[in-house]
């Protein structure tokens, strides 16, 4: 407490005493407290009162209520749950031990050692830690330096190119970015609109709170774009906002300009607000173009998240953002809600927003051209195998770090779903995808393209001997296999 406030305090008690005891008499408590006696006036009655209060042993009008440990997990905490931990803690997993495993389920970039951050991007950190300005708290939005880096990185935001640093709100990495902005925006008993497949994250945000997720579907067939005649469907009184995630995770898609101010009529029609998750904003593939959803709408209040954790290689760092873009000043009461959240824990890595500023200014562009040449290397490669591969059919992205390989169930007899059947490519191969289930997506299994080359060639090899060891042959296809061996001895 600070010492003014403190003597403050003191003043007006002291002040309160000295008039309580020139107006009325006073005996001594049992403990030595002073009882203003009962003829004193009503300030005198609430003081000795409250002393009285005070003098009472701690915990003395609850004991009666308490006959033993009574601990309980709150609300909160026993409806937050993580889709994949509890799917993938279900599996019954043994690897082959003849081959080392290959784990194609991993969203850290970092995992393998084959890709790593940039020797500015480190230096800026050191550099910030020499400087020992950056060891105390700083703004709960972030140091202001640091937000006007943030507002000229993300400039292609805007359609005029230019963002107001206090706009801009740093947060712990850009699950912390996204938890803000549902919270800010739904109460309980609202609902979310939540792209599936999506990344499980969302739900496990919202549903603690009793925030309903409605989910739209993402179209294979179309590229996985939303169906929009679905998603518009969902749409009711309760609903507090759209959330698109472009590119995607799990998929790998990028939506088009066309499609993006689709969702932007939906929006503008039904007064939704926009949560932009864009984390993987620069990871686009050749021929493939990102568009910031907030540079087509001034009428949409868009919440762009972002961050450093994928484009940079730091997703330990923790170190996300939003964005407001709300030109009509259409979130009202929500722009102050999302303020306080970021005062919850403080706010962000000091350390990181100390770097902040060179990270993003001196990061060479052919440092994030050397990982998407690796990316997008291992996502043709991957498509090359598994599109040969019979009962799978496997989606090509046009970004971020993940392909969807759809597997035809019937073709595998032997197979309940997408779940048992990583489990089995575990046992068998040692090769750890995550399932479609994870993403609401059954039918599906989705692998990390950020592995080294020669370990996802490897990787696909195993996932096709697996296949053909367990695919259904018809009359025709055993028919054919048939020739092809006779034709071979001769």
């Amino acid at each position: 407490m600070p010492s003014s406030v403190a003597n403050e305090g003191y003043k007006f008690q002291a002040s309160l005493s000295s008039s309580s005891s020139s107006r009325a008499s006073s005996r001594s408590s049992p403990s030595g407290s002073p009882l203003v006696t009962p003829d004193g006036d009503v300030v005198d009655k609430a003081l000795a009162q409250l002393q009285l209060d005070s003098s009472q042993p701690a915990g003395q009008l609850a004991k009666s209520s308490r006959n033993g440990w009574q601990v309980k997990g709150s609300s909160l905490s026993l409806n937050t749950h993580n889709r994949i931990r509890s799917i993938v803690e279900s599996l019954k997993i043994n690897p082959n031990p003849q081959k080392p495993m290959i784990p194609l389920s991993i969203g850290d970039p970092t995992t393998f050692g084959n890709l790593k951050a940039a020797d500015e991007t480190m230096k800026a950190v050191l550099h910030a830690v020499e400087s020992a300005k950056y060891n105390g708290y700083a703004h709960t939005h972030g140091h202001e330096a640091a937000r006007v880096a943030v507002a000229k990185y993300s400039a292609h935001q805007r359609p005029e190119g230019q963002i107001d640093p206090n706009e801009i709100m740093l947060c712990s990495g850009c699950s912390s970015a996204l938890e803000y902005c549902i919270l800010a925006l739904a109460d309980r008993g609202q609902n979310v609109l939540v792209p599936r497949p999506g990344f499980c994250l969302y739900k496990t945000l919202a549903e603690g709170l009793q925030i309903e997720v409605r989910y739209y579907d993402l179209l294979p067939e179309k590229g996985w774009c939303a169906d929009l005649k679905q998603l518009e469907s969902l749409i009711d009184e309760k609903t507090a906002a759209l959330l698109i995630n472009n590119p995607s995770n799990p998929c790998g898609s990028v939506f088009d300009k066309a499609h993006l101010q689709q969702l932007v009529q939906i929006c503008e029609r039904h007064y939704l607000p926009i949560i932009a998750d864009e984390i993987y904003e620069h990871f686009v593939f050749p021929g493939s173009q990102h568009i910031a959803v907030s540079s087509l709408t001034r009428e949409v209040p868009v919440l762009s998240c972002g961050g450093l954790t994928k484009r940079f290689l730091v997703p330990g760092w923790r170190m996300g953002w939003i964005i407001v873009h709300d030109r009509q000043q259409r979130l009202g009461s929500a722009l102050t809600g999302l303020k306080n959240m970021c005062a919850r824990i403080l706010g962000s890595n000091t350390l990181i927003q100390g770097a902040l500023p060179e990270i993003l200014a001196k990061t060479p562009q052919s440092y994030f051209d050397g990982v998407i040449e690796v990316l997008h290397g291992n996502a043709l490669l991957a498509y090359k195998i598994l599109q040969q591969v019979r009962g799978l059919k496997p989606v090509m992205p046009n970004g971020a770090m993940y392909m969807m390989v759809g597997i035809d169930l019937a073709r595998f007899p032997h197979i309940r779903d997408d779940t048992h059947f990583v489990q089995e490519l575990v046992n068998e191969q040692s090769v750890f995808c995550l399932p479609g289930n994870c993403f609401d997506c059954p039918g599906y299994v989705r692998i990390v393209l950020t592995v080294p080359g020669a370990m996802i060639e490897e990787a696909c090899a195993r996932i096709a001997q697996f296949c053909e060891q367990h695919y259904k042959k018809d009359t025709r296809s055993l028919i054919e296999h048939s020739l092809l061996v006779k034709h071979k001895h001769y």
